[in-house]
């Protein structure tokens, strides 16, 4: 049985269990009891298509936040070669919320840079559960320019709740920081792609998502403001986190039809559970693609496509918006 259940898997999960107790406790007539383990198994195999290809976005966030979800670390290691990590922000510490530093990847050399949450909650402390701090982004910052200096593409992993919203992080500049790592990855003369693997939580994300292509797993998502905290402004009430992560379009499908990202990472039924395998070549095909492709380009196009990029976020005909409103039940029809 898995360790974590969301609420939405218990009755796959119950069926589960009372097939694993049908074989424990066979029958002591062989003919019905194969009948009914057939039964049950063909039982559970409908309900995974019918539940896990039809999420609601909120249970799609759900996946993405789910305890045994693959992390930058294991993407890290199945993916890139020859790893060397490059810590601190050369002014005020070392933030494990942000790990980065040099890395093959088949041919290239590239400088790799993600957001870590940790698994254990002896990790989770240390990474404080992927929330960095100023001195991360500036760590990430500083790694940006060093990649640019030595002409070298940046593959950024996004994982992240957003950035840790504490007095401590306000007081040593947190939004000042974010700023800054916008603006260096704006105008960045090198390949920039980024790769959202569950977490993409506002400015805390977007501080290492500026890049000229951007990739989604199916189960992340990507948004401005947590379905809780969204719920919590509009309604006064965190319960109705369901109701704010459907109008917020912060699912990949969604994103994707927008064009705000260039393509979605398929997982397996269910989802990622603790392993990269299912989709590391997925990941390395659509890498490779994209390397090869912007490694062609000089600089100034690098940034100026990039930029280009951003200019045509929130472009809008106010034909399309009510169609988009009535589709998400913000305007009622007539």
């Amino acid at each position: 049985m898995p360790k974590y259940i969301a609420d939405f898997e218990h009755p796959i999960v119950e069926l589960e269990k009372h097939l694993n107790d049908l074989k424990k406790n066979p029958s002591s007539t062989k003919k019905s009891y194969a009948r009914e383990i057939l039964r049950l198994e063909q039982e559970i195999d409908r309900l995974k298509v019918r539940v896990y290809r039809n999420l609601t976005p909120w249970q799609r966030i759900q996946l993405a936040r789910h305890p045994e979800r693959p992390q930058f670390l294991d993407y890290l290691s199945e993916l890139f070669q020859n790893f060397i990590e490059l810590r601190g922000d050369r002014l005020y510490g070392d933030d494990r919320a942000i790990i980065g530093g040099l890395a093959n990847f088949n041919n290239f050399r590239v400088m790799v840079i993600g957001n870590e949450k940790g698994r254990k909650i002896k990790d989770k402390l240390e990474h404080n559960f992927g929330m960095p701090h100023p001195s991360g982004y500036r760590k990430a910052a500083r790694l940006f320019r060093l990649a640019a200096k030595f002409h070298l593409p940046v593959v950024s992993f996004i994982d992240t709740p957003g950035a840790y919203p504490g007095i401590e992080s306000e007081e040593h500049g947190q939004a000042g920081a974010i700023a800054n790592n916008l603006r260096i990855l704006a105008g960045l003369k090198v390949p920039v792609i980024a790769i959202n693997i569950g977490e993409g939580g506002s400015g805390g994300a977007l501080a290492l998502g500026v890049a000229n292509r951007v990739f989604m797993m199916e189960n992340a998502y990507y948004s401005v403001i947590t379905p809780e905290g969204c719920a919590s402004i509009l309604w006064g009430d965190s319960a109705h986190a369901p109701e704010a992560a459907a109008a917020l379009a912060l699912t990949a499908d969604k994103l994707f039809k927008f064009k705000l990202i260039d393509g979605i990472i398929k997982e397996p039924l269910g989802g990622l559970r603790g392993e990269v395998l299912s989709v590391a070549a997925q990941l390395n095909e659509i890498l490779l693609a994209a390397l090869t492709e912007l490694t062609g380009w000089d600089g100034e196009k690098l940034a100026d496509e990039r930029y280009k990029r951003l200019r045509k976020i929130g472009v809008f005909s106010e034909d399309k918006f009510y169609e988009l409103a009535q589709g998400m039940r913000l305007i009622k029809g007539e």
